[in-house]
């Protein structure tokens, strides 16, 4: 495919997926300018259409808000690190529910966890379900009850549209029982640039670990 042929068919590609308002914008900067600019113009559509994912390895999970602050993913000036921190303060939430929540409450910012978010937590892990947190960390499956690799390494992704409103982004965490990758929310605050957690939308069921699964 040639260059002007590839340069058209990805402004197709942004047109269909709905984002008519910031192509105008785009073009409309560029007319001012004087000239169209396509070059330009593709690579901010090419850079719209990606989706993209950052790693994070811990050597061990944080027992309380004070080692969690002490990593330096803490800044929460990284939304994709404020995503994977708070899998690392839910992991407490069986042994240690007051140092769970001190975490949460720390990486909510402005915020505090309100009891209606601390019962849906709660409820989610009902009937001993806490392997859920364990299968967000690399290599753990159904197959091995959810043992994660060590160090412990969680994936967060975004999409092309997890930044559509500004200050806001939609994350997402990728557990080893689940095929698709599930959503977490945050927020920006301008005035410090950090971002914070708003609502943890990953912890839906997934398929049972094999020594809890009567089928298996």
């Amino acid at each position: 495919m040639g260059k002007g042929a590839r340069e058209k068919q990805l402004i197709f590609y942004y047109i269909c997926s709905m984002d008519l308002k910031n192509l105008f914008s785009s073009i409309t900067r560029s007319l001012s300018g004087g000239k169209l600019n396509l070059n330009n113009l593709a690579g901010k559509v090419e850079s719209k259409l990606q989706s993209k994912a950052k790693t994070f390895t811990f050597q061990a999970l944080p027992a309380d808000l004070a080692a969690l602050k002490a990593l330096p993913e803490a800044a929460l000036t990284d939304p994709y690190a404020t995503a994977a921190l708070s899998l690392l303060a839910l992991g407490q939430f069986q042994d240690n529910k007051a140092a769970s929540v001190e975490m949460l409450d720390f990486l909510k910012g402005p915020d505090k966890c309100s009891p209606s978010e601390l019962q849906l937590i709660s409820d989610r892990f009902m009937d001993g379900k806490f392997y859920k947190v364990r299968s967000f960390f690399e290599g753990a499956t159904p197959a091995n009850n959810y043992t994660p690799s060590q160090p412990y390494t969680v994936k967060v992704s975004s999409t092309p549209y997890s930044f559509d409103n500004e200050n806001w982004a939609t994350l997402y965490l990728h557990s080893g029982g689940s095929d698709s990758p599930r959503p977490v929310k945050l927020r920006k605050k301008p005035s410090t640039g950090q971002w914070f957690l708003v609502e943890i939308q990953y912890l839906g069921d997934i398929r049972t670990p094999v020594a809890e699964d009567k089928w298996a």
